[in-house]
């Protein structure tokens, strides 16, 4: 499989959100334009996630939803305030390509066998939001607001077993710092499951796509802010992989 690169799109409140370590959460852009854009610079995959729905106990942001799905041609992931199979097939009939369940599936976990049942083990994406306590990695839920006391390694084992065949693993620790991706948890991670792995939370340099890309179930690489700021095209980026070595999509 060659590695892709899917920029993300935290939604909240109709806006493009980024913050630092998950706080200091501000807009940055609208969501539409910004879906265009990556549509016309090399994006392989689109994050459409809503992180106010599972902490306000909402539906996800349907109406902008659709306004996307309208003016991007690429695969689109859905996530936020999914909690049940109704939610996931609502979605899918909007026009997700796949689904990203976070919360619903910690408080629920075989949501994660009845979507991989519905729509195919290969669109349904667990996203584990995870940070070291103590040594240890922990689960943290509502947009990285609590932590619930999970193994975030159990978690990632389990969730497999489940269906979900694809894991975006959302380092706290590491999450706009643009210091690199946790390569260390995405090691740990790599040895306890067979899911395609999305590394997640960091990236501030090309460089650190090709340390995260190398490794050998890491599938994707996720980033935001630096995508969103145009620090990093995407063409460029796949360019610079290529030359170092790395089979990207083209």
């Amino acid at each position: 499989m060659k590695k892709l690169i899917m920029p993300c799109m935290d939604i909240r409140h109709g806006k493009v959100v980024k913050g630092i370590k998950f706080e200091g959460v501000k807009d940055v852009a609208d969501p539409v334009e910004l879906a265009k854009y990556y549509d016309a610079t090399g994006a392989d995959i689109l994050v459409f996630y809503d992180i106010a729905a599972s902490v306000e106990d909402k539906q996800i942001y349907e109406g902008l939803f659709k306004s996307v799905r309208a003016v991007s041609d690429l695969p689109l992931v859905a996530g936020g305030g999914l909690k049940t199979i109704e939610d996931v097939d609502n979605i899918i009939k909007l026009g997700a390509d796949m689904v990203s369940i976070n919360t619903g599936a910690i408080d629920n976990p075989d949501l994660l066998n009845e979507a991989a049942e519905k729509i195919g083990s290969e669109n349904v994406i667990l996203s584990v939001d995870a940070k070291k306590v103590n040594g240890e990695y922990h689960v943290f839920r509502n947009a990285g607001m609590m932590d619930t006391g999970l193994d975030a390694l159990e978690w990632i084992s389990e969730g497999y077993d489940r269906g979900a065949g694809i894991l975006v693993l959302n380092s706290i620790d590491t999450d706009g710092v643009k210091a690199g991706y946790d390569i260390e948890m995405l090691k740990a991670a790599g040895e306890v499951t067979d899911a395609k792995i999305v590394a997640s939370g960091g990236a501030g340099k090309m460089q650190d796509f090709k340390e995260a890309l190398m490794l050998p179930k890491v599938e994707v690489a996720l980033a935001a802010s630096v995508f969103h700021y145009k620090e990093i095209v995407i063409d460029d980026l796949k360019e610079y992989l290529r030359k170092e070595g790395i089979d990207v999509n083209s």
